[in-house]
């Protein structure tokens, strides 16, 4: 019977691959008598250290074994920084000279100067004797631990291991004592963490080299090649693994596999940039808002500080605002075990005096302390900012400092860079940088390393986000409101903020944020049924965030809430006195918020809280405000940390930001990150293989084409031939391979760039021109109101196939909750995968082309027709409305032009007579002929077509013959006063309709 062994022996097999000795527990003299194998310990010091007293070694030794602490979190903690820190002694010689030493029990320089034993089945002794699964020993402390369960035990998870870990920690604690790192696997699962963590924070390590994820290895494989080389995993023991101090409670925390290769990749970029050596721009790392960033920049700064060639470094880390300055010095200050003291400039004057000293560190500053100062009665003011340091070894560390990063002529940035001329620069991002910003590049130089929100949610490192759109529509489509707005602003340049103000106001009506309130409750309350958590509301202005806090607080049974934003006392009304707050009070809220516990359960922002904010019991985010791009990003991932069992966070919608949300979340997760085009390439090709299968089992039995390239030309004819007379015998089967092959042909342009095509250009072909020949076929066969009849039920297919129940439904999207990493929500895709900007460009040209052949039929109706639905069209492609209401609005385009056809039928009249109809009816007060107008109508009519003849609109005598007998046929039923007017009308239609009549 198979048991955990088999993967216990392939965990040892791939380790001693890599240099590590196999030795069994029961062959340890120490076995179930020791924890830490003191000889080898001390072997270590002798060899590393032969020069020390033997007592020194030995009291090293006893030092290393001895932790002081009140529980085994303190004693963990005590002896991880002696083991990556080391102690000092002092000793005398054989001469009786005074000595010191620095002592490590670990050389981590030199990996190969260590043992490294990987021990199975070592018996401890404590409250309750236990053999952990494998210990990995160096130098005779272990270090890692690893428990395995069986991977072929259906009933056994890997919850199984991690429980087990807990069951330890109570048995033999004095293994934890030593504890850098522990590993838990079912097999099929393998996950790395601290032995003090919860289950949630245990994660998978999936990359080898940093560079490539890997998502289909045995995970026990891939973590032990990626994490377990000697040199990375001291590397990691050293430099990744540090405790964070919360008023007493210890957390131990370890970093993920994106943490350790994005910093060191940027670590080694830095010893290529850093001046005289290189240019000063270091890169830029992207990870992802949630993923642990502000992590990854204090491990950064502790391993620069540590690197011997850049004596004693000074790190600046630059913020482009004060709330993301205190946020993250926080973190840094947790964080003190690996960056040390960090000084925070608190005035313009205090960081010129950090900066000016000699000494490394890290100091903490906005970029807007890089001013310059202001003159006075006594002296002038500056002009250009003074040098304050000309060192070598200063790193400039800038988070989220796009926008604040590229004033290098004038402003802070051009400021900062005449005070550190010799400084490096690197960037910390949690935000992609965009193919457009080539200054960022300028700045700091290429992307180093990049984690993006895709890959952090398949790590569970943060939580998926769920996008719910309950659209509360503005009421913004008066056709007069721009020409109404430039009509009050006539004397302003630029009218655009007080077109905002418009937009804010209809947002804020009373009626409509009474009515966003209350759903808001009723929403927040279902969720928190089942999920305890809270919430925050966007809102467009500080004036909004008033009136939403006023109208959530008028529901009965409100929990507390409260509005969070700026304000001015000398201008602000005095009703917003209750939400104004000093930043010690804001601060104090914040703290409040965080806290799962305490009663504040929502709060309300315009801007305050979206950026550099964490609360990770936030799981619902309600939106009222326009926000795209980076900013809308931002936003909506404080909802993305990982909490106990949040399962995800949700974003509602009141306002519509799909579209955006769909392109900055594409941005996000497509091409690396790196702002490559909104529809992912990789998808597109997958929809476009999807399409070929789709267009191959509308084809006949029995056509083999796939030699089409070798065919002559007459066979080829022929074969099409063979295809066409099968299938143009039923309607619908030619009309659906004709809408499938401009499908088809749709994607072509989008993916015709990718080699991987090529095989499929057979087949691509081959439906071209079998959907050419079907075309062509039921033109010669049929009028032009039969082509009319073809493009109807193109339009049929497109629209009523999707089984239209709303607009969501016609988007393909089945769900209301639907992931913003969902590839049905990335490109609105259906079963059949189609994107909603594909779907939206086909129904647009199937629309026009039906506008198009309708245009001459009745030239007054569908000009104003088409106008229309291109400025549908427009507000699509500006964002005013996102995709699913343009559909919505397209569907009752196309539902326009099928009433058409239903008119048609209940007046008795061909589509032909259906625009002279419209003329006639028009004027039915002028007529004098009983009887209904279609009477009329046939005879206008027939009197065009009777006179039409080849190129009649480039002859006169044709034109006059055609009026002389539209005028016959209405003499006596229209006034002689009237009836220049209409044939007027009338011969404008004649023309627009039948300009390329053919005999």
């Amino acid at each position: 019977m198979t048991t955990e062994a088999l993967i216990e022996q392939a965990t040892i097999d791939w380790l001693t691959d890599l240099g590590y000795q196999h030795i069994k527990g029961p062959d340890l003299p120490e076995n179930a008598n020791a924890v830490i194998l003191k000889g080898p310990l001390l072997s270590f010091i002798q060899k590393q250290y032969p020069h020390l007293p033997e007592e020194i070694q030995h009291l090293a030794v006893a030092d290393f074994c001895n932790n002081l602490g009140a529980d085994i979190d303190y004693r963990n903690r005590s002896f991880h920084l002696k083991l990556t820190k080391g102690l000092d002694y002092e000793y005398k010689d054989v001469q009786g000279n005074e000595k010191a030493v620095h002592l490590y029990p670990i050389d981590f320089q030199n990996p190969e100067n260590n043992t490294f034993w990987v021990v199975n089945q070592f018996s401890i002794v404590g409250k309750n004797k236990r053999r952990p699964d494998i210990i990995i020993y160096i130098n005779g402390i272990p270090l890692v631990l690893f428990e395995l369960k069986n991977w072929f035990d259906e009933n056994t998870t890997i919850d199984e291991a991690f429980n087990q870990i807990q069951h330890y920690r109570k048995d033999i604690p004095l293994l934890f004592e030593y504890n850098a790192l522990t590993i838990v696997s079912d097999g099929n699962e393998a996950q790395h963490g601290m032995f003090n963590a919860s289950a949630e924070w245990y994660a998978a390590w999936k990359s080898m080299d940093g560079t490539t994820i890997i998502e289909d290895d045995f995970q026990m494989h891939t973590l032990i090649q990626g994490l377990f080389p000697k040199d990375r995993l001291l590397n990691y023991i050293k430099n990744f693994v540090f405790f964070e101090d919360h008023n007493g409670t210890l957390i131990k925390k370890g970093a993920k596999y994106h943490q350790y290769f994005g910093v060191n990749f940027a670590v080694e970029a830095a010893k290529k940039a850093i001046k005289p050596l290189g240019d000063g721009r270091i890169g830029v790392i992207w990870h992802t808002q949630g993923s642990g960033k502000s992590i990854s920049m204090a491990i950064y700064a502790g391993i620069l500080r540590s690197l011997p060639e850049l004596k004693n470094p000074t790190i600046v880390v630059q913020v482009d605002r004060s709330d993301l300055d205190f946020q993250l010095y926080e973190n840094f200050v947790l964080a003190k075990d690996l960056v040390g003291d960090v000084q925070h400039a608190d005035s313009t004057d205090d960081l010129r005096r950090l900066l000016s000293t000699g000494s490394g560190g890290v100091i903490f500053t906005t970029i807007e302390k890089f001013r310059l100062k202001m003159g006075n009665d006594a002296q002038l003011g500056e002009t250009e900012h003074p040098i304050l340091s000309e060192r070598e070894n200063i790193i400039v560390m800038a988070d989220e400092a796009h926008r604040t990063q590229y004033g290098l002529l004038d402003g802070f940035a051009s400021n900062l860079r005449k005070a550190l001329p010799n400084a490096s620069f690197i960037g910390f991002t949690g935000t992609p940088v965009d193919s457009k910003d080539a200054d960022t590049q300028e700045v700091f130089g290429e992307t180093i390393h990049i984690y993006d929100i895709k890959q952090a949610v398949d790590d569970k490192a943060t939580v998926p986000i769920y996008y719910e759109p309950r659209l509360a529509k503005l009421h913004l489509w008066n056709e007069n409101l721009d020409a109404e707005v430039d009509a009050i602003t006539a004397d302003v340049e630029d009218d655009s903020s007080l077109k905002w103000a418009a937009i804010e106001d209809a947002a804020g009506s009373a009626e409509r944020v009474a009515k966003v309130a209350e759903d808001i409750m009723k929403h927040f309350k279902n969720r928190t049924e089942t999920l305890p958590g809270k919430a925050m509301v966007v809102c467009m202005s500080r004036r909004n965030s008033v009136k939403m806090y006023d109208a959530l607080k008028a529901i009965e049974g409100c929990p507390e809430i409260a509005v969070v934003m700026t304000g001015n006392i000398s201008s602000d009304p005095i009703e917003w006195n209750e939400h104004l707050r000093t930043q010690d009070a804001t601060e104090a809220l914040k703290k409040r918020f965080r806290n799962p516990k305490d009663p504040l359960q929502i709060v309300i922002v315009r801007d305050m809280w979206l950026t550099g904010f964490d609360a990770p019991c936030v799981h619902t985010m309600y939106v009222d405000k326009i926000m795209k791009g980076h900013n809308l990003m931002q936003a909506i991932t404080r909802t993305n940390r990982v909490f106990k069992d949040k399962p995800s966070g949700v974003i509602v919608d009141y306002i519509g930001i799909g579209d955006q949300l769909k392109t900055a979340t594409n941005k996000y997760t497509g091409g690396g990150g790196q702002g490559k085009p909104t529809i992912d390439m990789e998808q597109a090709l997958n929809m476009f293989f999807n399409q070929v299968e789709v267009c191959q089992s509308l084809l006949p039995e029995g056509i083999e084409y796939h030699n089409w390239k070798g065919l002559r030309d007459g066979d080829k004819v022929l074969l099409v031939r063979k295809a066409l007379n099968s299938i143009i015998k039923n309607d619908e089967e030619s009309n659906l391979f004709m809408l499938e092959e401009k499908k088809l042909t749709g994607l072509l342009s989008i993916v015709k760039s990718q080699p991987q095509i090529q095989e499929y250009s057979v087949d691509v072909l081959f439906a071209q021109h079998l959907s050419k020949a079907i075309r062509n076929a039921k033109s010669v066969k049929s009028s032009r109101g039969n082509q009319k009849d073809q493009i109807k039920e193109l339009i049929s297919r497109s629209i009523e196939s999707e089984d239209i129940v709303d607009v969501f439904a016609m988007a393909g999207l089945e769900r209301a909750d639907i992931s913003i990493l969902n590839e049905e929500f990335l490109l609105g895709a259906k079963e059949e995968k189609d994107s909603i900007d594909i779907k939206i460009a086909l129904m647009r040209s199937i629309l026009l082309d039906e506008v198009k052949l309708r245009l001459h039929k009745n030239i007054r109706k569908y000009t104003s027709l088409k106008e229309e639905l291109e400025k549908v069209i427009e507000r699509y492609h500006l964002n005013a409305i996102d995709s699913y209401t343009t559909i919505a609005e397209l569907i009752e385009r196309a539902k326009q032009l099928q009433d058409e056809d239903h008119r048609i039928k209940e007046l008795g009249l061909s589509d032909e007579e259906l625009a002279f109809y419209d003329i006639l009816a028009s004027k039915k007060e002028i007529i004098n002929e009983s009887g209904p107008i279609q009477d009329i109508v046939h005879g206008v009519v027939k009197a065009v077509k009777s006179n039409l003849q080849i190129d009649w609109m480039n002859k006169e005598d044709a034109k006059a013959a055609i009026r002389l007998a539209v005028k016959k046929e209405l003499r006596g039923k229209v006034s002689i006063n009237e009836l220049n007017g209409i044939l007027q009308e009338i011969m404008e239609q004649a023309e627009g309709q039948f300009s390329e009549w053919r005999a």
